[in-house]
């Protein structure tokens, strides 16, 4: 007598409002497709397979990311959770569907009502998806071989670093500032120039020690709070990009004006430093 046979039509799984379509890969919320893409598409579909049961990281690694494929899977995994997360209004804070479990991974503990019984939707393949080889070695917008994180993000904490000493050299060393500017300017452009020293200088630390401190810590929404501040940090950077002149006595009329030169750039190189440490994938 031969097995029974799952239902071959069978090729959905609903949840509240939200469907996936297992087969086709889409996810539909009232019958409207919600844009989700591949890998988060991905583990929610692993998620859905094994309701109330944890997924670790480990096995989600090995189901998503080969182990010849070059990628930070830690913020790989982070981001597509994130993403499922925006997709279908949920909160890590106050989950509905998806819950963290910490150190170990997530689980789907939201009510299921599929077309497929649980252990045939985990017995599905994945959605259809060619491997990113590109991808996982080129940046996703920038198209330049992907650096490991933890360069661009030393690199711009050494940024920061370096204004944080410019700041404090030049409220240490007031009266030589005074010196080196009244050697260039007169009057009240003399004073004028002390004050945007002083106040940039504050507005500065503080600045400073947020970057420093987000990027200590990996803060994942750090490039999209420097989009809306870099506008003031530009105008920031670009007056401080005439820093090497309060020196010009002791390196130089030439090194000082190279110098500038290229500060002038550092802002942009800020930004560009960011979107390589946080691809919007």
């Amino acid at each position: 007598m031969s097995s029974p046979q799952a239902n071959p039509a069978a090729r959905s799984i609903r949840f509240g409002v939200f469907e996936l379509d297992v087969i086709a890969g889409e996810l539909r919320k009232n019958g409207i497709r919600v844009r989700l893409q591949e890998q988060p598409l991905q583990i929610l579909t692993v998620l859905l397979g094994r309701p109330g049961e944890v997924a670790t990281r480990e096995d989600l690694r090995q189901k998503l990311w080969p182990g010849d494929t070059f990628v930070d899977f830690d913020h790989s995994l982070n981001t597509a959770v994130n993403k499922i997360r925006e997709a279908l209004g949920d909160s890590a804070s106050k989950p509905q569907f998806i819950e963290t479990v910490a150190r170990r991974g997530y689980r789907f503990i939201g009510t299921i009502d599929s077309d497929l019984p649980a252990q045939s939707l985990a017995a599905q393949p994945l959605p259809a998806q060619p491997m990113p080889q590109t991808p996982s070695k080129f940046h996703p917008e920038l198209n330049i071989p992907l650096p490991h994180r933890a360069i661009p993000r030393g690199l711009f904490g050494l940024i920061q670093v370096m204004y944080l000493v410019f700041y404090l050299v030049a409220l240490f060393h007031w009266r030589g500032a005074d010196g080196a500017i009244n050697l260039l300017l007169t009057g009240h452009a003399a004073d004028a120039a002390l004050i945007t020293i002083l106040i940039s200088s504050a507005v500065g630390i503080v600045f400073r020690c947020y970057f420093i401190s987000a990027i200590s810590f990996d803060y994942q929404h750090l490039r999209k709070n420097f989009a809306h501040l870099f506008l003031a940090v530009l105008v920031l950077d670009e007056l401080w990009a005439l820093a090497p002149f309060l020196a010009a006595g002791k390196i130089g009329f030439g090194p000082a004006f190279a110098a500038t030169a290229a500060l002038l750039y550092v802002p942009f190189a800020e930004r560009t430093l960011l979107r390589m440490a946080y691809p919007e994938e």
